[in-house]
């Protein structure tokens, strides 16, 4: 049972886990009293929490329906991958014009675990992937792109979907751009970006024309 005083967070994050991992599938109806019953909750965080995720596009209200858990098409998750190549390589750019070796370690911190080990967990991997993404927007301290990034929340609608590519690819990919924001190369670092979320969107393209 889940016991905090403000239970809407903790549900929220639960519930986005479930999306993650598959426990709640997309185009799945939520049936609210089974959740509220399996995670020892009453109604009402349940509900805020809901409506939380309604608002960061994982979770949809259909009148005279109920809720569901969104399924995003193609084309959507396409011009997500677009929106995020855009903001977080701008994202990047600003990092490496900090010059702030704070920010460094704390984008070295999401992956250094992984650095010698050789069977990566797929779900430890993809929430410091999440951790990191986000992180390139944060630490910008600019908050007007913040917003923007949290009010769309580019990257959790694209968390559903999974890791489209494998640790073993990405994990360079991520201490290169990591290196590029370090030696304050902002082209380099806004050009690393763009091209590593640019390689997942392109797989996807790939893998649609099969």
């Amino acid at each position: 049972m889940i016991e905090y005083t403000d239970l809407s967070q903790p549900i929220y994050k639960r519930l986005k886990e479930m999306i993650r991992n598959g426990e709640l599938k997309q185009g799945e109806k939520i049936i609210q009293e089974k959740i509220a019953e399996e995670l020892g909750v009453s109604r009402t965080p349940l509900m805020k929490a809901l409506l939380a995720l309604e608002n960061e596009y994982l979770v949809e209200s259909i009148p005279r329906r109920g809720m569901y858990i969104r399924a995003l098409n193609y084309d959507e998750i396409i011009d997500i991958y677009v929106c995020r190549e855009a903001l977080e390589g701008m994202a990047a750019r600003l990092l490496a014009n900090k010059k702030d070796p704070s920010i460094v370690k704390k984008l070295k911190g999401c992956f250094t675990p992984f650095l010698s080990n050789d069977n990566i967990d797929e779900n430890d991997y993809a929430e410091a992937d999440e951790v990191f993404h986000s992180l390139l927007i944060k630490l910008t301290g600019n908050k007007p792109l913040d917003n923007v990034y949290f009010f769309s929340n580019i990257h959790d609608k694209v968390v559903g979907h999974g890791l489209v590519r494998t640790p073993e690819e990405t994990l360079e990919e991520h201490f290169n751009i990591i290196s590029a924001i370090e030696n304050g190369d902002a082209e380099e670092a806004e050009r690393l970006t763009r091209l590593h979320i640019n390689k997942s969107k392109e797989l996807l393209i790939n893998q649609n024309k099969k």
